[in-house]
């Protein structure tokens, strides 16, 4: 399917958001969660770039699903790292053993359906990390409102995540020219939320 140039438009706004999160990033915080945010802004940066430079073509690669991993891992291990002290090290050793497994799986020929288990599994912790903690911790009082906005950054994640991965699988939810026609436009939005409620919390 052919980009059109308002697809290159929002992809090129996608990426100057990330890259100006990746620039600013965010004050106060310990090595481990900078990187990691700095690790998901950077790969969301490089991803949107690909994208507006190669086009949907891009998608094809046998690396997009495990370049699509680090984004949420590295976002939720960031959140989890500053937010949930008690399960720092258990979330660190997810994040590694998650990251390891998917690109195993999708590496090198597996039986059954333990690829897109693996993925789903890793996908979907990361994913709902990214989603409930932001809200919980801003409606708690313990964030400020603000800050929920990451959590609708973290359900459109998973919501374009689960669209490609599926995709890739040869079963999408949604026909290949509907994904790639509201695509750069989910991930600008991701995008500003992320970048928004990062700098409002």
């Amino acid at each position: 399917m052919k980009m059109s140039g308002l697809d290159r438009i929002l992809l090129l706004l996608t990426g100057l958001l990330a890259a100006y999160q990746v620039s600013v990033g965010i004050d106060g915080l310990s090595a481990l969660p900078i990187t990691a945010y700095t690790i998901g802004f950077g790969v969301l940066l490089i991803a949107g770039l690909l994208l507006f430079i190669l086009g949907f073509d891009v998608l094809d690669s046998a690396v997009v699903v495990i370049v699509s991993t680090i984004i949420p891992l590295s976002l939720a291990l960031g959140l989890a790292w500053e937010y949930l002290a008690s399960f720092r090290t258990l979330y660190l050793l997810f994040a590694i053993i998650g990251f390891a497994a998917v690109i195993v799986t999708r590496s090198f020929p597996m039986p059954g359906k333990l690829p897109v288990i693996v993925l789903a599994i890793v996908h979907g912790v990361a994913g709902m990390t990214i989603f409930l903690l932001p809200i919980v911790f801003a409606f708690t009082g313990r964030a400020t409102a603000g800050f929920a906005l990451v959590g609708v950054g973290g359900a459109l994640i998973g919501i374009g995540g689960l669209f490609l991965s599926f995709l890739k699988t040869g079963h999408p939810i949604l026909p290949r020219e509907t994904i790639f026609k509201i695509l750069p436009g989910l991930l600008l939005f991701m995008t500003a939320t992320y970048v928004a409620g990062f700098a409002l919390r």
